[in-house]
């Protein structure tokens, strides 16, 4: 498998300015496999050590100085380290949150020497840290399952390439169908490194599905930590709601009708900060930043990943016999969270990923878009359709409303342009390009947005 987040790192590692590396994303989204990646392909000397399995360690950075940190680190490792020669990958860091405000010292006093750090329950010690955070002087790195064109890297290249290049011209019938069947085969396995892994070496579905049950095992595992604060049972049934309403409002009454609404409330945000479940924010989307006006009564959310949505629904998609069967389930649910998840992987590593979405309830005028993107100084509605075809009486209204030229529609159709030129439901005429795109192509959504803004 290959990262694409491999070649951002490379060149993180390069830069004359280079700044301490926190690495954040999910448990099992490939953090650590990615830096010994790094440091194999760029002839680095790793030296990595994990608090969670060897507490013992925190010994080695009493101090702040890096010269007298390092010393202790050769005795440690039994060997010279050249500060210009190795990669100090501190993981697991949840279990020694005290060495982020070390980070400075490494900044200020050594930097020739490249630092990165991890954890899977980062979030947490970011959140709720009691120390003074180095402001400036760390870089941050976002990370999520493997996305559609990563897995297209590894299965089909040349089909990879093909969508690299294409350019709002006419897709054969025959390479689209062949798009879609890998699109099938990742809505099945999802986009966790262990479990694409395993799919590519031995293409056993029940190796996947044991693997995913396993991953949603250590998840559950992790919410354990928190038992006294808060009880367990409820981060199960929150965990286990996301998956069930993906493209449903989030109701926190409806997950345990006997358990205050705070209470589920923060549960539903530590879940979230540790990324297994993605918040979606209801924007008033009337100008950007989306995040300018948001309304904190309307959320949805979707899972980390379309493969483990599976697992927890229980649905066997290999019994399904094309992508058009398998969107449908749950109302299209699965569709609008490939997309999501897709989505998410858009923007580059610096930037953390945040979903947006429009609700409008009024008294007979209800209305929703099941996306948001904002593209430069441009507010873009997405839709997304499980099948061929589907009403848009939502999008009409909400480009009326909003005076927007441009919306997009993720279906299963090959791409296609077309002058929207109708009526909104309350009879008020509306007029934007709508642009249709298959679900497969959520990756080139950025770079086909230029080419049809610069035509």
């Amino acid at each position: 498998m290959f990262r694409f987040a491999l070649n951002d790192l490379k060149q993180w590692l390069i830069d004359k300015s280079r700044k301490p590396l926190v690495m954040r994303g999910a448990r099992q989204v490939g953090k650590t496999w990615l830096v010994r990646e790094l440091a194999r392909c760029s002839g680095l000397d790793l030296i990595e050590i994990n608090f969670e399995l060897d507490p013992n360690k925190k010994a080695l950075f009493e101090e702040n100085d890096p010269k007298k940190v390092l010393i202790a680190l050769e005795v440690s490792q039994g060997k010279q380290i050249n500060p210009d020669n190795t990669l100090l990958f501190l993981d697991e860091i949840q279990a020694f949150p005290l060495i982020l405000a070390k980070l400075r010292w490494f900044k200020e006093l050594m930097p020739a020497l490249a630092v990165i750090v991890a954890g899977s329950l980062l979030e947490f010690v970011l959140d709720d840290h009691d120390f003074s955070m180095p402001v400036g002087r760390i870089s941050y790195f976002h990370l999520e399952p493997l996305s559609f064109d990563e897995f297209l890297y590894t299965k089909n290249p040349y089909l990879l390439n093909f969508l690299n290049e294409y350019h709002w011209e006419e897709i054969p019938q025959s390479i689209h169908e062949q798009a879609l069947s890998y699109l099938q085969e990742y809505t099945l396995v999802g986009g966790l490194p262990a479990v694409l892994k395993s799919w590519i070496e031995q293409e056993s579905l029940i190796a996947v599905q044991q693997i995913h049950h396993d991953i949603l095992s250590t998840y559950r595992d992790d919410f354990v930590r928190y038992k006294g604060r808060y009880d367990i049972q409820i981060f199960d049934e929150v965990f286990n709601y996301v998956p069930k309403n993906v493209g449903n409002k989030l109701v926190y009454s409806h997950i345990n009708e006997h358990v205050q609404i705070a209470s589920i409330k923060q549960i539903f945000k530590l879940i979230s900060k540790a990324r297994v479940i993605h918040k979606i924010s209801a924007s008033a989307a009337n100008g950007i930043p989306l995040a300018a006006e948001l309304n904190d009564k309307y959320i949805k959310a979707i899972s980390l990943d379309v493969g483990l949505m599976n697992s927890i629904l229980g649905i066997h998609l290999h019994h399904f016999k094309s992508f058009a069967e398998i969107g449908l389930i749950n109302k299209g649910a699965i569709a609008e969270q490939l997309v999501g998840q897709l989505l998410r992987t858009l923007e580059p590593y610096y930037i953390e990923p945040a979903l947006y979405y429009w609700q409008r309830n009024q008294a007979g005028s209800h209305a929703e878009i099941d996306y948001l993107l904002q593209h430069h100084a441009t507010i873009i509605p997405i839709e997304v359709k499980a099948g061929l075809k589907g009403a848009m009486q939502s999008l009409h209204l909400f480009m009326q409303l909003k005076k927007l030229s441009t919306a997009i529609r993720f279906d299963l159709n090959r791409p296609s342009q077309m002058q929207v030129d109708t009526k909104t439901s309350r009879g008020d005429r509306v007029q934007y390009q709508l642009l249709c795109l298959p679900i497969y192509m959520v990756g080139q959504l950025r770079r086909l947005l230029g080419v049809y803004f610069s035509d």
